[in-house]
């Protein structure tokens, strides 16, 4: 189901893009049941897979991507707000990669890199995060919702604008989080300080 949200995904921009709301809706729908079945199926029978905690979260990212990007350029929610949530999540990607670089132990090479049975920090996710991604999510779907069903469209005429600065608030909060917050990052092993493996003389000193 993931792979299929995941797959789905570039249509839903497409549609959104071209104008086709009322399809753009009913596939959005779709990829939020199936999130919630595949979720419900996973916890109840204990199905989780490695390749689907990999696919899930990837694709719940490119579903925002999409939605943030092809709604802005369609002029359903404003740019700046639009570039403000990609300018975040690229912001905390990039942050990734350097922790990952800093953290991993040497050699430090492009095999091991993308190496990850070579664990070395994990990024935590923060509360002010969780709820920001939930608001995020609940406009997008709300601004989605206003092209095409009446009753929306008169609740999102009224508080558009409100919305709009919850989420901003929310998601510069989130991202100031992933820098100030102690336990975003957590070190699986300590980072090297000198960038060099102990040698064995050490190792035999140690024990």
């Amino acid at each position: 189901m993931s792979l299929a949200r995941l797959l789905s995904t570039p249509v839903l921009g497409y549609l959104i893009v071209k104008g086709q709301y009322d399809w753009a809706l009913g596939l959005f729908a779709a990829s939020a049941v199936t999130d919630l079945l595949d979720g419900f199926i996973a916890r109840t029978f204990d199905m989780k897979s490695v390749l689907g905690t990999i696919l899930d979260p990837m694709a719940d990212k490119a579903l925002m991507a999409t939605l943030t990007v092809s709604l802005g350029m369609a002029g359903v929610i404003p740019v700046p707000l639009a570039g403000l949530i990609i300018g975040r999540d690229v912001g905390l990607v990039i942050s990734s990669f350097v922790i990952r670089y800093k953290s991993l132990p040497p050699p430090k090479t492009f095999a091991r890199f993308w190496d990850f049975s070579l664990p070395s920090a994990e990024v935590r996710p923060t509360t002010i995060s969780k709820i920001n991604t939930a608001l995020q999510l609940l406009f997008m779907g709300a601004a989605l919702s206003a092209t095409s069903i009446p009753l929306v469209t008169s609740l999102w005429a009224t508080w558009h604008i409100p919305a709009q600065w919850v989420v901003a608030t929310t998601t510069v909060w989130s991202g100031l989080s992933y820098v100030f917050s102690k336990d975003a990052v957590r070190y699986l092993q300590p980072p090297p300080e000198d960038g060099k493996r102990p040698s064995s003389n050490e190792h035999e000193q140690k024990s």
